[in-house]
This record gives structure tokens, sequence and C-alpha cells, in this order.
């Protein structure tokens, strides 16, 4: 190990939670501007998030999102690409499940016509990466800048689509119509109740185990494939990819569009789980989420989870702080939301140089104690 090197327990594990601490302390700073109680306010955020079946189950529906996103971060992160259109990619994901539910709602139950949603999202959501990716990759386009860009253009064409095209007949609202019944994703309070298990109702679906179920595939296309491979040995040093015969530019292309298919189950949960149609923001900036939730994970799976559940709680407890105390608003969440991102995210390695000085000192004066001790014993 590297004297410069820190151990996984303080890079992955201690630095994530310095952050996290460091975001707490400044939000009750700001929860004491306003006069209320810090204490108070973290009560009625863990309760909100963790307290009871509904609150539980608002936190792993927003986490779904989340992992899908995250996951997408950290795939295109490995190969040494920032990918910041996973809002877009996500939003013509939903844009592909919709469609072909609405063309086979009433043909095919749900368990059939998951596979295809999956499809046709997945192959919406990589067709949308794909663009940046080869910019990125055939002509020198900076992947951020093309990322962003197509955001918005994914936006306007989803206002176009929906306010235009996809419009409910008679309906004011850009939305397209419900999905038949018998084809949306079961809810997991209803596939507890098949088991005797009664727990309360919200929006969380199966397409949690869909997320989970992406985690491990991640994990194994990562570190257990040639492609994994290739995507890590670009991401550490391009060049010496070239050297070793990877073909960085068709891998980068790949890359990003398993990142794009990624953030498109997005529109799995959303889409054919918990709004059961198209609308429009349904992503509800879970793209740009999943930028910090990557980094806080240390773009491994595992991390990510962990992350998701993190952020998933706080925007759940952070409806439920809005709600019962009055004078901490909507705006003043997303402020509280907003730190504890600014700490994971941004500032996620702020303090590592501080710790690798502390971790080098410690290390020196272990290994001067074993000397002395070893004299000790000689003499």
């Amino acid at each position: 190990m590297s004297n410069r090197t820190l151990p996984a327990w303080i890079d992955i594990g201690l630095i994530p939670l310095i952050n996290i601490c460091l975001a707490f302390i400044v939000s009750a700073g700001v929860i004491m501007l306003i006069g209320e109680s810090p204490l108070e306010a973290v009560q009625v955020m863990l309760f909100g998030a963790f307290g009871y079946g509904e609150g539980i189950g608002y936190t792993l529906y927003y986490a779904t999102n989340f992992i899908f996103t995250g996951l997408a971060v950290a795939v295109a992160f490995h190969a040494g690409l920032f990918n910041i259109g996973g809002e877009g990619q996500a939003y013509l994901g939903g844009l592909g499940v919709g469609l072909i539910c609405l063309m086979l709602d009433s043909w095919l139950p749900w368990w059939a016509l998951l596979p295809f949603a999956i499809a046709a999202g997945a192959l919406f959501g990589a067709a949308w990466a794909y663009i940046p990716a080869y910019l990125q990759a055939y002509r020198g386009s900076h992947i951020v800048i093309t990322t962003i860009m197509f955001n918005f253009i994914a936006s306007a064409l989803m206002v176009y689509l929906l306010v235009n095209v996809l419009i409910e007949p008679g309906s004011m609202s850009p939305q397209t119509r419900s999905l038949a019944e018998g084809a949306t994703l079961p809810y997991m309070y209803q596939v507890f109740a098949a088991f005797g298990i009664e727990i309360e109702q919200s929006p969380l679906n199966v397409s949690l185990i869909l997320a989970l179920l992406a985690c491990v595939l991640v994990w194994l296309l990562i570190w257990h494939t040639r492609w994994g491979y290739a995507i890590r040995m670009i991401g550490f040093n391009e060049k010496a990819a070239v050297y070793s015969g990877i073909n960085t530019r068709r891998t980068i292309v790949i890359s990003m569009c398993i990142s794009g298919a990624l953030a498109a189950m997005v529109g799995i949960n959303e889409v054919m789980g918990a709004q059961q149609r198209v609308l429009l923001e349904f992503v509800a900036g879970a793209g740009f989420t999943g930028i910090a939730v990557s980094l806080m994970g240390r773009n491994h799976p595992l991390g990510i989870i962990a992350a998701s559940i993190l952020f998933g709680a706080l925007y759940q407890g952070g409806a439920e702080l809005s709600f019962e105390i009055s004078t901490i608003t909507r705006d003043l969440v997303v402020v509280i939301q907003g730190l504890v991102i600014l700490f994971c995210g941004a500032l996620a390695y702020m303090l590592k140089p501080t710790l690798e000085k502390l971790f080098l000192r410690y290390t020196l004066s272990k290994a001067a104690r074993q000397d002395n001790l070893a004299e000790e014993a000689q003499s």
C-alpha cells in the first residue's frame, strides 16, 4: 500500500460518513437560524422516512430510482466519462416503456409485458446516450456538455409529444391514458398480501427487485467480464488501454449505451409502476441525484444501494418535515437536500488530504513502535 493511499474502510466508509455529518451540522445551523430545533427536525425526518410502513415504502420507492441512475453514472465513470445526462436518458427511457405498454397493455399481463418494457426502455435510453457517446469518441466533443444539452432536448421533446401527440383524448393534462389494470406492476403491499402479510400501501412496487438485480449485473459486468476490464482500463489510463489493444472508441460508446439503458429503468418504476402512465416531469430530478449517489457510493453497487436509501430517506423525511413544521417550507427542505448533495458529491474528497496525512502519521508512528519493540526484544 502506498503512503498516499487510504484503506478501504476509510475511503469508502469513514469519509462519506464524515461528509454526511458535516452536511447535517450545516443544515442544523440553517434550521436554528429560523428558530426551530434541529433535534426535533431530525426526529421528524427519521420518523417520516423509517417510522411507519408507508414512510418506509416511499423511502424505498425513491431509492429505487436513485439506484438506477446511480448505477448509470457509475458505469460511465468507470470508463472515465462523467454522464450528466441521466435525467434525459431516464425521460426517453420512460417514453419507450410507455409506448410499448400503450401498444400491448390490452393483450398481455404485466409479467409478459415486463420484458418488452425493459427492452424498449433500455433501447430508448441507450439510443439517447449513443449520440453524445459517438460525439465524444469520434468527434472529440466533451461528454459533460453534450449530455447536459441532451437533457434539455429530451425535456422539450417530451413536452411536444405529451401535449400534441400522446395526450389522452379529452384531457387537459399533458399525459397519456392510464395503462390497463393488469399491465401495471404489482405494488409491494399486494405482493406481501399474497403471502398473508399486511403492510401499508405505498408506490413501492416490484421494480425494486429489478433495481437490486441491476446492481448484481453491474457488479458482474465491471469486475468479472472482459468488457468490464476494458471499461476500467480506459478509466484508469486511456493511453495504456490503447497500447494494450483495447478499442477505446467502441468501449466508450458501449459504456455510455449501458449507462443510458440503466437510467432508462426509472421508466419501469414510474411509468409501469407508480404513475401507470407517461406524464411530464416523472423523473423529478432522479438523474441529477444519481450523480451524488454514485459519488457517495464510490461507484460500487453496494455503496450505491446505501446512498440511494439515504437520499430516499431525505426525500421522504423532508416531505414529512415540511408537513409537520410549518416554518420549515419545502424550499428549505430542498436546501437541506442540496447541502447533503454538496458535501457528498462536489466536496466528497475535501477531507481526504487531511485524513491521508493523519493516516500516514499513524502508520509511521506504529512502524516506529514496532521497530522499538523489535530492538528491545533483540537486546
